[in-house]
């Protein structure tokens, strides 16, 4: 769509230093999408002019096929029922985004950044307010007519509508959902003027090329002028593809659709509302004759694309044989065929946008490869579009959430969480996490669980789609002898589905499922499974996780989800049961004599610290003590039946991060070997003792400690 200059003034110059420019790529789904503070998508590909060689828009990631050279949003209307204003995050420049440059008006406040959370409890990032698995968030706003923190003035924006945008793209990991990333848009008139007949848009300088073929901006011109465009009417999307370009290697399209608007007046949509229109423009690079395909360069004509679309017009799906007043081909024909263009989806009218009024919208960017079905590369049929058309239902699903019929209301039967309030973004999800518990004695480890996944409901096929459980373990030393990473280190052990309903290995639950399920003192939880593991070695940390997971939907190309193997990991440490009898039963220390350096205490900052021994064949309740062979007294140590460890650093550096999850047998102890007052003990032998606080039995014994 553009050549690149040779010189290229750069996005961030001396004279624009202190405005905080910030980006980020998107990487949970297969999208990598450019994403910035300033409501641009996409960076002009200055990722491999640059040398950093971050995305703009690649599809499959990895396979260096680009979809959009730049996006931005449109926002306007008429300010007090007068003047047309519109203001532009972004347009149709060489370049692509230059701080201060004319079309670039929405800019965030120094020091604002891109903020990156996660609906993920296992990322670094995770957040109770996130959506999707990865979320970007951004404030800016149109209000500056100088560039934040600078002196620079912003080219041609002398009207701004005081709009405050709040910016959140959404993306997740699912296979059903990894091939697009939603836009969801606020804006808050916090100016003191009503902005009427108001129109919003989601411009894009969509271009298929792949990289790794033919570098981007070869050629010049004629590296851009490959696309094909056109719009699906009934899924409110316009699309690209490469027309005539790197044949073969770009059998991909990318859409802009539009998914929803809310504001003050309710729910708006085309299909629910006739008076609410949705609008599909595309223009040539520098078209400034083309009374139909020109390049909008101000307010006016701006305003013009936003709130006339070609698809609204009456050659837009007719010719000259139907309509004497079109030409040869028809606007889609015409749009059809390689060409060097930008679009834009435009929705609107918002009506009486008062100050302090809010309205939101919501768009998706969507990705496909083309169906095969022998045509060539360049062909774009009903047939080719498909997987592109299925995809867009699912991000429309996404969005519309509990609202499945996509009236913009609450149905009755519709609020799945229960809380009177329409919900979007609810996807299909994998069934409840299992509730379970695990009892470790001598050698042995026994995990439980209840039956309260079978009873998941998906939230999008409202079906009862349970269809088993996975069982997963750490080998022997996962902990100490690497950096532990769970979701590398647990290893599917087990697996267990329904029998005789057509999916999966159906081996059934026999060989789990108790004769009588059991219960636990304090635990309201009813178990009816159990699965044993034995002959693992007493005072090793192992990790155990249970999942359990659906059957999919293959009608709807939706694999087989399952609950996340970090969600209920547990740490079980197998070793002597409660001891009911000290005087036939005698307590004991483990290893012992204790070598310096242990196999199981791996490495730690804190390595004196991080060492321990165990106690084993302890009473439910007792004291232990420790002294030397002159009877100095060194340490006290308080043990009851519920010890989870939390009294020792070792367990902090490589137990669970919640010690609650820290699993014993009721009767082993650990100790660090540090004294009462944390002093590193010496070598040498040492007498214990052990009282039964529940019978007064004392017994005593010896120890040595070898460093």
């Amino acid at each position: 769509m553009k050549f690149f200059l040779a010189t290229l003034f750069l996005f961030f110059g001396a004279s624009t230093v202190a405005q905080t420019f910030d980006e980020k790529t998107t990487n949970s789904s297969n999208v990598r999408l450019n994403v910035t503070n300033s409501g641009t998508f996409g960076n002009a590909f200055r990722g491999y002019r640059n040398g950093t060689g971050n995305p703009s828009c690649e599809y499959p990631a990895g396979s260096g096929v680009e979809h959009v050279f730049e996006s931005g949003i449109w926002f306007g209307g008429f300010i007090n029922g007068t003047n047309i204003a519109v203001s532009t995050s972004s347009v149709d420049a060489p370049q692509g985004y230059v701080t201060g440059g004319a079309g670039f008006e929405f800019y965030p406040e120094v020091g604002s950044r891109l903020q990156e959370i996660s609906s993920l409890r296992n990322s670094p990032y995770y957040s109770p307010n996130a959506v999707s698995h990865q979320d970007f968030v951004a404030t800016f706003s149109d209000k500056n007519t100088l560039v934040p923190g600078t002196n620079t003035q912003i080219g041609a924006h002398l009207n701004p509508l005081f709009v405050d945008v709040k910016l959140r793209t959404f993306n997740w990991n699912y296979s059903f959902s990894d091939f697009f990333v939603i836009v969801d848009i606020e804006l808050q008139n916090n100016g003191s003027s009503t902005i009427d007949s108001a129109y919003f848009g989601l411009w894009a300088n969509t271009v298929v090329r792949n990289i790794n073929i033919t570098p981007a901006g070869s050629g010049g011109a004629g590296f851009y002028n490959k696309g094909g465009n056109g719009f699906l009417d009934s899924l409110y999307m316009a699309y690209c593809y490469d027309n005539a370009g790197d044949v073969g290697f770009t059998n991909s399209y990318v859409g802009q659709k539009f998914l929803g608007a809310e504001d003050k007046n309710g729910y708006h949509h085309p299909a629910i509302d006739s008076r609410f229109k949705a609008n599909y423009n595309a223009w040539q690079f520098n078209s400034t004759s083309d009374p139909v395909y020109f390049q909008p360069t101000n307010d006016n004509t701006r305003y013009q694309k936003l709130t006339q679309g070609l698809n609204q017009h009456q050659c837009w799906d007719a010719n000259n044989s139907t309509n004497s007043n079109c030409g040869t081909k028809s606007y889609k024909e015409q749009l059809n065929e390689a060409g060097n263009r930008s679009d834009l989806v435009s929705v609107g009218p918002f009506r009486n946008f008062e100050p302090g009024d809010k309205i939101n919208v919501a768009y998706a960017f969507i990705l496909a490869k083309k169906k095969e079905d022998g045509n060539e590369n360049s062909a774009n049929n009903a047939e080719q579009q498909s997987i592109f058309r299925a995809n867009a239902q699912w991000a429309q699903t996404a969005y519309n959430g509990e609202d499945n019929n996509g009236n913009g209301v609450l149905d009755a039967d519709e609020d799945i969480n229960g809380d009177g309030k329409l919900t979007r973004y609810i996807l299909p999800a994998p069934p409840e996490i299992p509730n379970a518990k695990l009892v470790t004695s001598e050698n042995k480890i026994e995990v439980y669980w209840s039956n309260n996944a079978e009873f998941s409901i998906d939230p999008i096929s409202q079906k009862q789609d349970f269809e088993g459980y996975r069982l997963y373990m750490t080998k022997l030393g996962f902990d100490v002898t690497d950096v532990p990473n769970l979701q590398r280190d647990l290893v599917k052990i087990a697996e267990y589905d329904i029998a005789s309903d057509g999916f999966n290995y159906e081996t059934g639950f026999d060989a789990v499922k108790l004769q009588t399920p059991q219960t636990f003192d304090g635990d309201t939880n009813i178990y009816y499974y159990k699965y044993t593991i034995d002959n693992v070695l007493n005072g090793w940390q192992y990790a155990i996780s249970l999942t359990a997971f659906d059957q999919g939907n293959e009608e709807s190309n939706l694999e087989s989800l399952e609950s996340s193997v970090l969600a209920n990991n547990f740490r079980a440490f197998a070793g002597k049961p409660i001891n009911t009898n000290l005087m036939t039963n005698e307590p004991f220390v483990y290893p012992n004599p204790y070598y310096g350096g242990s196999s199981w205490e791996g490495k730690s900052n804190f390595q004196e610290q991080s060492r321990k021994l165990y106690f084993a064949n302890l009473p439910a309740n007792c004291e232990i003590s420790i002294f030397t062979l002159a009877g100095d007294f060194i340490d006290r140590i308080d043990h009851n039946q519920q010890y989870n460890g939390s009294d020792i650093r070792w367990y902090q550096t490589f137990g669970s991060e919640n010690t609650e999850q820290n699993v014993f047998s009721g009767g082993e102890h650990a100790w660090d070997m540090l004294s009462e007052y944390t002093q590193i003990i010496s070598r040498g032998l040492y007498i214990f003792t052990v009282k039964d606080l529940d019978t007064g039995e004392l017994f005593k014994g010896k120890f040595a400690i070898i460093k």
